[in-house]
């Protein structure tokens, strides 16, 4: 009776048990109040076989790596990265703007970043008209891909997510406050660049760009934690390397006597750039892209756009299982809350459209949109 109860539930399995995953200790529990039980028999028969190796499993778990959206998504953050810094091999400079963060001052960059020029433009008593039409037309057109497709620091970011497999939980009311921290700081730099323009035209300007000094020229690049990576940090190894050649070459020089009074000559602003970006560097290793989320103006600016973006989800309502699953908000870095918004079409203005969602669906019930 006993084995042909675990045949027929063998024999069901194709209709019953598709895709079914079972906690064994959940069914070890079971067992101890219900010992006779068939079904739990069998179920342990169903788990014991779907644990076995097979091609076919290997077949079918390569395949969803090679598919999915992560995978084409993470070749192109790194040609990004590698086609944006390589002046070197003569591939620009191209007169061109991205809304992307780290480029401002890279002396071997190809293209531009659009929020640093916006405040450099404005600096030079020049309309920024290109800056904030890159910014526009990406949102619009591709929403805010770039952050999660060709921005160097999101890659950074993406590479730094990888340390801790668990990561820090943002409590919903946290996060619903933090986010507008970005927009703080793009409404501060937007200030205080445009009140800079407006003064020196108006001829009452010296005064406060003298006072502003180095935050006069880029008042958010003058500490971005992107600008101190790629820009500050690389020109002091380099500075330092040859400093320390010209010391190697003169024996009645005291080298260590040198080299400490060289560190203790740099700049507070040095060390408090160092500081921003160590702990940036720490947000975003417990909470995935932290410093997209909450701090990066560029992202804020382009959220501002993005509501109306031609580029958004689908969310297929007879596919979707919302009762009983979140998958696609458990994955998201970004917390969108992807459940609440619209099944036809939406255009979350935190989403970055990293398709995170997409690839973590079992169903398939989210999909890109366009337009």
């Amino acid at each position: 009776m006993e084995t042909h109860a675990l045949k027929l539930f063998m024999e069901l399995r194709p209709h019953v048990c598709k895709s079914i995953s079972v906690d064994m200790k959940k069914i070890d529990g079971l067992e101890r109040f219900n010992s006779g039980n068939h079904f739990i028999q069998g179920l342990k028969l169903l788990k014991k076989e779907e644990e076995k190796p097979s091609v076919e499993g290997t077949l079918t778990r390569v395949k969803r790596f090679i598919v999915r959206f992560q995978t084409p998504r993470t070749i192109v953050q790194f040609l990004s990265f590698f086609l944006f810094f390589a002046l070197f091999l003569g591939l620009g400079p191209l007169p061109i703007l991205l809304p992307v963060i780290g480029l401002l001052g890279v002396p071997t960059k190809t293209v531009g970043e659009a929020f640093g020029s916006l405040q450099y433009l404005l600096y030079l008593l020049l309309p920024p008209w290109l800056a904030l039409a890159s910014i526009f037309v990406a949102a619009v057109i591709l929403n805010r891909a770039f952050c999660a497709w060709a921005c160097p620091f999101g890659l950074v970011q993406d590479m730094l997510n990888l340390v801790k497999k668990r990561h820090a939980r943002v409590s919903p009311r946290t996060h619903s406050q933090m986010i507008y921290v970005k927009y703080l700081v793009l409404a501060v730099t937007v200030l205080i660049s445009g009140t800079l323009a407006v003064s020196v035209i108006a001829g009452i300007g010296s005064r406060y760009k003298e006072a502003l000094d180095v935050f006069a020229l880029a008042p958010f690049n003058a500490l971005s934690p992107a600008d101190t990576l790629f820009a500050v940090l690389p020109q002091t190894v380099f500075d330092a390397r040859y400093a320390l050649s010209d010391l190697l070459a003169k024996p009645e020089v005291d080298v260590s006597g040198a080299i400490i009074g060289s560190i203790t000559s740099v700049s507070a602003l040095f060390w408090i750039r160092t500081f921003v970006l160590a702990l940036t560097f720490a947000l975003v290793i417990y909470v995935p892209r932290g410093w997209c989320r909450y701090f990066c103006p560029q992202g804020a600016f382009s959220a501002l756009f993005s509501r109306f973006s031609f580029l958004g989800l689908r969310r297929d309502p007879v596919r979707c299982s919302r009762a009983g699953c979140r998958d696609c908000v458990e994955v998201c870095p970004m917390l969108v809350p992807i459940l609440d918004e619209p099944w036809e079409k939406f255009t979350h203005p935190e989403c970055i459209m990293c398709l995170k969602c997409v690839d973590a669906c079992s169903t398939k019930a989210i999909k890109p949109k366009f337009p």
